[in-house]
């Protein structure tokens, strides 16, 4: 049998983030990896067979389109990366690894604060990304 973890609901009323604002960030978080996986999938040559044959009716520039999308993921990426070095440059990694992954304090390993202490450093994560988001 295993054994579940109770997640439970952050209060940042302290911040004046309510709990909707919260879970949009939050999720907005966990799409990091996401992000820059599909931006890495952008990046190379996206060539297509010249056939002479159409292929789509879809008008414009598709280069273009690929290059507003990766700086549109790139602006994403950076945002949650220079957050969490803003809110606690010490424990970067750790806490980057929290927000985008889930793990929790528990179960990352090394963390050079207490458990107080790094949850304080998330919550005004989340009071920063707020702000800029």
């Amino acid at each position: 049998m295993q054994a579940t973890i109770k997640k439970r609901e952050m209060k940042l009323s302290d911040y004046h983030i309510t709990i909707d604002k919260y879970n949009e960030l939050k999720y907005f978080c966990k799409q990091y990896e996401e992000k820059k996986k599909e931006l890495n999938k952008n990046y190379g040559l996206a060539s297509d067979a010249n056939d002479g044959l159409p292929k789509s009716n879809t008008p414009g520039n598709p280069t273009e389109r690929t290059a507003i999308k990766n700086m549109m993921l790139q602006r994403d990426i950076e945002l949650i990366e220079q957050t969490v070095m803003e809110a606690d440059s010490s424990i970067y990694k750790w806490l980057l690894k929290n927000v985008t992954q889930g793990i929790s304090f528990e179960y990352l390993n090394g963390v050079p604060k207490n458990r107080t202490d790094f949850y304080c450093s998330r919550r005004y994560f989340f009071y920063l990304l707020s702000q800029k988001k």
